[in-house]
């Protein structure tokens, strides 16, 4: 893919912007030497990498202020940064840019379980949001697979969800409010430890729009009381068709669990190999967990078996302790792992609406075998957030190519079928110029005056999400 080459003068510029920078935060958390800014040169998606000119590790939201004020004098561009678990080329640097790295703010600022509510610094993880809270009964709902590592900045820039977004939503649904660092180094606060604010939905805008309108360094967030039980239920098929169909048939009968889980034939063997779960000998497979009160748990599991039995399914397994649940779910955890100990891969994250499910499945195969490329298909199936894992060899010359015209493929297929090209993965770099597919040219223009709005100088994070033709101007100004 295509990057914008540094601006001619990016090179003499770089020990005078090291030099102001270093006024502001201690000499260890400006990193200009080749080796060292080596770790930031691409994200989880390490198909793509460039060097950028700096990064940067600021402790504070006024030292977030300070260097992107910085910034914005010297015209520099800024990539945020939260843990480089973006999948889509989301934090990738180009060569000419401050990286700003959030790792540094992980502090918790405030709990509040009156409200419900937990204030943190943008830099914290996922999953030890949930930690901060849970000796006293609550918890963080989304929980995306990469929750260990993942930061809650990318989280708002990605707007990520998880398995368990069916039932508690993604994050847009259980964010509150932020502090917000604007490109010339504006403080500004957006919602709060209220439901909802009067006026426009600025934090609608903000939660997803991968850090092109403005650095996040604190979020207040919704918490949650830990239900009193929960139960996942293992379903076997020779099918993915029929998988699909049984998942669109339990949407269908109002049943509302807080996770459906899908996985094909290669992750089944791939995850098994890898984890032991005790995975079945089957092409499809489907975990759905339910939660409540026992009787809430029997009344849900009574009808989702039902409505299963009803496809016939190879092998239908409710867990019947504590230890069988941490066992089903094992697997499907292990599997982005599992599959990247076997072969490169690139993970996409289509969505789509739920009964186009076996249709889709049909044609994602199909599609594969005309590549002669394998893919794996694990999603979430609740919400339709399609994640097929394409495998290729990036040490084979073309094969990569290849991965990324089968990919656009079925991005395209996902649109065509009535959904879109992102489920919480974000545009980044690698849907970019599939854009086109999804929006129109009056569409994409009104996103771009939104950013005209926040980033007249389009310096942050400003070669993602949007075709670079349609943007060349802007960059350029």
């Amino acid at each position: 893919m295509e990057m914008p080459t540094p601006n001619a003068n990016v090179l003499s510029k770089k020990a005078h912007i090291v030099e102001r920078l270093s006024k502001i935060l201690p000499a260890e958390s400006v990193i200009f030497e080749e080796h060292e800014t080596r770790a930031y040169e691409c994200d989880a998606l390490t198909a793509y990498r460039c060097l950028p000119m700096i990064a940067v590790l600021p402790e504070t939201t006024q030292q977030v202020s300070d260097v992107l004020r910085v910034c914005y004098e010297e015209g520099v561009p800024v990539v945020p940064r939260g843990s480089g678990t973006s999948l889509a080329g989301g934090a990738m640097p180009t060569a000419d840019c401050v990286i700003l790295g959030v790792a540094k703010l992980n502090n918790v600022l405030e709990t509040d379980y009156d409200n419900r509510l937990i204030r943190v610094q943008s830099g914290r993880t996922n999953l030890s949001v949930s930690g901060a809270v849970e000796e006293d009964g609550f918890f963080y709902a989304p929980d995306p697979s990469s929750q260990l590592a993942c930061a809650i900045a990318g989280n708002i820039g990605m707007n990520s969800g998880g398995a368990h977004c069916l039932k508690y939503g993604v994050t847009t649904n259980n964010l509150m409010g932020v502090t917000m660092v604007m490109m010339d180094g504006e403080i500004v606060e957006i919602g709060g430890s209220h439901l909802d604010s009067a006026g426009l939905d600025l934090l609608g805008v903000i939660c997803g729009s991968e850090g092109q309108l403005g650095v996040v360094t604190e979020a207040t967030l919704r918490i949650l009381s830990k239900p009193v039980g929960a139960r996942p239920v293992l379903i076997a098929f020779d099918k993915n068709e029929v998988a699909g169909a049984c998942v669109a048939d339990i949407i269908k009968a109002g049943v509302l669990p807080v996770a459906m889980e899908f996985m094909d034939r290669l992750c089944i063997e791939t995850s098994e190999n890898f984890a032991n779960a005790g995975y079945p000998n089957a092409e499809a497979l489907l975990i759905v967990e339910v939660e409540g009160s026992e009787l809430e748990i029997q009344e849900q599991l009574t009808k989702i078996i039902s409505i299963a039995e009803k496809h016939n399914p190879l092998e239908l397994r409710e867990s019947k302790s504590e230890e069988e649940s941490a066992k089903i779910w094992l697997g499907r955890k292990s599997a982005f792992g599992a599959i990247g100990q076997i072969s490169d891969y690139m993970c996409l994250d289509g969505t789509i609406p739920v009964s186009e499910l076996p249709y889709v499945l049909k044609r994602i195969g199909e599609i594969g075998n005309e590549y002669g490329l394998r893919v794996g298909n694990v999603f979430h199936a609740g919400d339709g957030n399609m994640h097929p894992l394409i495998l290729f060899d990036a040490n084979k010359p073309g094969d990569l190519e290849l991965c990324e015209q089968m990919g656009a493929e079925i991005l395209r297929l996902c649109v065509e079928v009535g959904g879109c090209l992102t489920g919480e993965h974000g545009v980044g770099v690698e849907k970019r110029d599939l854009m086109f597919n999804q929006y129109n040219e009056q569409d994409i223009e009104a996103q771009l005056n939104i950013k005209d709005v926040f980033d007249p100088k389009w310096l942050l994070n400003g070669a993602k999400v949007f075709p670079l033709v349609s943007t060349e101007d802007r960059r350029a100004a």
